[in-house]
C-alpha cells in the first residue's frame, strides 16, 4: 500500500485579534485553500482553531468531508516531567492515517507549522516513518517581521520567549545584545500579547542607546504595523507607553 503525505497547512496570523478575521485569499495561495479543502486528516496545535480555520475554507472551496466529520487529532504534549524523547509512540499514533495511504495536514494555531511551534517533532517522525513531507507556502510572522525590520536578514536567530523574571530577562536581553554584536546577528523573540508591553519596557531599559530595536504587531491584518529604530528614539518615542496587549508582536535587535 502506497503511504499518504503530510502537507505542512498555513494559517493566517489573525487568530485572536478581535474583528480581524478576513478573506483567506488575501493572506493564503489558492493551491494552499485547494490542498486543504480535501484533507480530511488532521494533526492540530488546536482543534477547535483549526476546525474555525476549515469554517473559512469551506467558503470558499468545499470540503471533502463536513467539519463535524473530519479527523483532527491534537499534537501530544509531554507530561511534566517526562521527556519529548519518550513520546514516539505518540507521534506515529498521528501518522497512521499516512501509513494507511492517507494524506494528513499538520497545521498551527497560526502562522506556518513546524517553525516556533510544537509541530515540528510530528515532520521529524514522518520523515523517521519514510513519510513524504510536502510544505506550503504561507505567512511566517517571524520572516515577515524579520523583512519588514531593515536589520540583518543574512544572518539572524529565533530565541522565543525571554524569561518572566525581571533579572533574569535583563540578564538574558544582555546576553543577546552582545551576541548579536559579535556575530552581527538580528536576534528575533516573541511575548504572549499581555506582557508585550512589559518586554517592551525591559528592552528599553537593558539594551544599550545605539541598538537597534523592531516591533511587527500583527502583520497581515489591516491594523498590522512595523516600526524599526534604535532604542535612543524608542526611548524618547515610547514615553514610557505600553504596545497593545491583546496582539501578538516580534521583537527584533540588531547592536
Amino acid at each position: 500500500m502506497s503511504r499518504g503525505r503530510l502537507h505542512l497547512i498555513p494559517n493566517t496570523l489573525d487568530f485572536g485579534i478581535e474583528g480581524a478575521a478576513g478573506d483567506l485569499r488575501e493572506v493564503l495561495p489558492q493551491q494552499v485553500i485547494e490542498t486543504a479543502a480535501r484533507l480530511t486528516y488532521w494533526a492540530a496545535e488546536n482543534a477547535k482553531t483549526t476546525r474555525a480555520f476549515l469554517k473559512r475554507v469551506d467558503a470558499l472551496q468545499p470540503l471533502a468531508r463536513p467539519v463535524q466529520e473530519q479527523d483532527i487529532r491534537e499534537l501530544p504534549r509531554a507530561p511534566k516531567g517526562k521527556a519529548d524523547t519518550d513520546m514516539a509512540a505518540a507521534w506515529q499514533a498521528l501518522l497512521a492515517p499516512a501509513l494507511a495511504g492517507h494524506d494528513v495536514g499538520l497545521i498551527s494555531e497560526a502562522g506556518l507549522p513546524a517553525i516556533a511551534d510544537p509541530g515540528a517533532q510530528l515532520v521529524a517522525a514522518a520523515h523517521a516513518a519514510g513519510v513524504e513531507v510536502v510544505p506550503h507556502a504561507g505567512p511566517s510572522s517571524l520572516l515577515m517581521a524579520l523583512a519588514a525590520s531593515g536589520l540583518n536578514g543574512q544572518s539572524f536567530a529565533f530565541v522565543g520567549y525571554l524569561p518572566v523574571d525581571a533579572a533574569a530577562r535583563t540578564a538574558r536581553i544582555r546576553e543577546l545584545e552582545a551576541l548579536s554584536a559579535r556575530q552581527q546577528q538580528t536576534q528575533l523573540m516573541i511575548e504572549t500579547p499581555y506582557r508585550n508591553g512589559a518586554l517592551l519596557q525591559a528592552l528599553l531599559a537593558a539594551l544599550k542607546p545605539q541598538t537597534r530595536l523592531s516591533i511587527s504587531c500583527g502583520l497581515s491584518v489591516p491594523q498590522g504595523w512595523t516600526r524599526s529604530m534604535s532604542v535612543a528614539q524608542w526611548r524618547k518615542k515610547e514615553n514610557g507607553a505600553s504596545l497593545p496587549d491583546k496582539i501578538p508582536a516580534v521583537f527584533a535587535l540588531l547592536a
